[in-house]
C-alpha cells in the first residue's frame, strides 16, 4: 500500500475515515480501510485526534498497536480479494462456515499472517506463502 512511512499510512486511515463519515466518496483502497475501522468502534476515538499519528504502541506492555490491527485486517481483504497467495480465498471462506462471520474468520487468520510476518522479518527473507496457507488451511478444518 505504501512504503515505510508509517505517519503516511496513519493519515490515509484517518483520511479515509473522515471521509466516510463525511459521507464523502471514497476510492476503493479508502473503502477497504474505512470499513475496517468501522468495524473497530474502539479506534474512532483514535482517529479523531491527531497526535496518534505519531504515538508509538508498545507490545511489551500488552498494548495493542491499533494501526498493526487494522493494517492486518486491510492486508488480509486485498489477499482475500486477489486470492494472492493463491488459495486463501477458498481457506478463507472454509474458515468463516465454521466461524460464522468475516471479522471472526480474520481475526483468527491474523495468526497466521502475523506468525509469517514475524518469521520473515527474523529471517530477513520474504514469507513464506506455502507455510503460511498450511497454517491458514489448518484453521479451515
Amino acid at each position: 500500500m505504501f512504503g515505510q512511512n508509517r505517519e503516511e499510512l496513519r493519515r490515509f486511515y484517518k483520511t479515509s475515515w473522515d471521509k466516510r463519515c463525511a459521507g464523502e466518496p471514497l476510492q476503493p483502497l479508502e473503502r477497504l480501510v474505512a470499513e475496517v475501522v468501522a468495524q473497530h468502534p474502539e479506534y474512532h476515538t483514535l482517529l479523531s485526534g491527531s497526535g496518534a499519528l505519531q504515538r508509538d504502541f508498545d507490545a511489551t506492555d500488552g498494548e495493542v498497536n491499533p494501526w498493526l490491527h487494522m493494517g492486518m485486517h486491510v492486508t488480509l481483504g486485498e489477499q482475500i480479494t486477489a486470492d494472492r497467495p493463491p488459495g486463501i480465498r477458498g481457506i478463507y471462506h472454509r474458515i468463516m462456515l465454521r466461524l460464522g462471520d468475516a471479522h471472526s474468520t480474520e481475526h483468527a487468520m491474523m495468526d497466521c499472517l502475523g506468525m509469517s510476518l514475524w518469521e520473515a522479518q527474523r529471517a530477513n527473507a520474504l514469507p513464506d506463502e506455502r507455510h503460511y496457507i498450511d497454517c491458514l488451511k489448518k484453521l479451515g478444518g
